[in-house]
């Protein structure tokens, strides 16, 4: 293909997947209140807790100017929909990669594609299982007596955020091991390179995570490191056979 039918075809797979959110997120205008009630329990849990460990403390929820309610109504089902989409368009970005292999190995895209979808759904309820740990710890950074206003749009935003750096995360094996199918990487040399990547890895977690306590930090960093060494043995598998292969 030329680089203009490249273009073509990726225009094509991104209009698929915004029209694939657009119908989940419509979808989810039905249920925008019990949506919203999930979206905003992680924050007030933490303000439970930060309430628990400071009588007194005022934390509020809030919208600014005369269009933010209208915009939480709108952001919520679309944030759900993009979450909720993401069959679809991980199944697109596959399919705009799937090309560039050889004929045998597009078996083998969907059967990632298969594991992709898992993963990225296991890494954003993995996030929003430890949110609220995190969110309590930085709201323990307000002095005594201040008044702490949170935007609900700018969280909404921000908590997306933390979800889809846990989901995207939880891809490490799929990008590895696609690309091992590439000849880019090998597992002797993921191997090799093991202990700087989970050096790497706790140190993207300690980056990525909101809160400064360990336990977030580990929550993200162990798994990734898990994953990383799966895909490890499973490149060297592929390896050991490509090479049989050849020598038959």
């Amino acid at each position: 293909m030329e680089l203009l039918d490249h273009l073509r075809e990726l225009r094509y797979r991104v209009i698929v997947s915004i029209l694939a959110v657009l119908a989940v997120a419509l979808c989810c205008f039905i249920f925008y209140n019990q949506l919203t009630a999930v979206a905003f329990h992680p924050i007030q849990q933490a303000i439970e807790v930060y309430r628990a460990k400071n009588p007194g403390a005022e934390v509020e929820i809030t919208t600014t100017n005369v269009t933010g309610g209208f915009t939480l109504f709108m952001k919520v089902p679309f944030v759900a929909g993009f979450i909720l989409s993401c069959p679809v368009w991980l199944y697109q970005l596959w399919a705009f990669i799937a090309p560039g292999l050889l004929s045998n190995e597009r078996r083998a895209a969907i059967r990632f594609l298969g594991t992709s979808i898992p993963l990225f759904l296991t890494g954003v309820l993995l996030g929003y299982w430890i949110s609220p740990k995190g969110f309590a710890v930085l709201l323990q950074f307000n002095p005594p007596g201040v008044l702490n206003l949170n935007d609900a749009n700018e969280f909404l935003t921000f908590e997306l955020t933390l979800l889809l750096v846990f989901g995207v995360s939880f891809l490490l094996p799929v990008v590895l091991v696609t690309l091992n199918r590439f000849g880019i990487i090998s597992g002797a040399g993921l191997g090799k390179f093991r202990s700087m990547a989970i050096f790497l890895c706790f140190l993207f977690s300690a980056v990525a995570t909101p809160s400064t306590d360990p336990i977030s930090m580990c929550v993200l960093a162990v798994p990734m490191s898990f994953l990383y060494v799966i895909a490890e043995v499973l490149c060297k598998r592929h390896d050991k056979r490509q090479v049989a292969e050849q020598q038959q």
